[in-house]
């Protein structure tokens, strides 16, 4: 797996996510340097747990829509004296 990255855009709409946590929820300010340095801790040694479980979510998408298609293609086959 790639190192999960974030453009700065991104980095900085997280960054502020996590300052703003802190103030609400822990009654501590942090600055911009140290939200950084937590977000960087999440994407290095938690981030893996998220991207699998995506990745579990869109396969389980994936084979549901297969299994459709499969389904349809089923509902249109014309009977033949061959048996699949």
């Amino acid at each position: 797996m790639a190192e999960i990255s974030f453009t700065s855009e991104e980095r900085d709409v997280i960054c502020r996510k996590i300052q703003l946590y802190f103030q609400e929820e822990l009654e501590r300010e942090i600055g911009q340097f140290d939200a950084g340095f937590l977000l960087d801790f999440f994407a290095k040694e938690i981030g893996s747990y998220f991207y699998n479980r995506g990745l579990y979510d869109a396969q389980a998408v994936l084979e549901s829509r297969l299994e459709n298609i499969a389904e349809a293609i089923y509902e249109i086959e014309k009977p033949t004296d061959f048996l699949r």
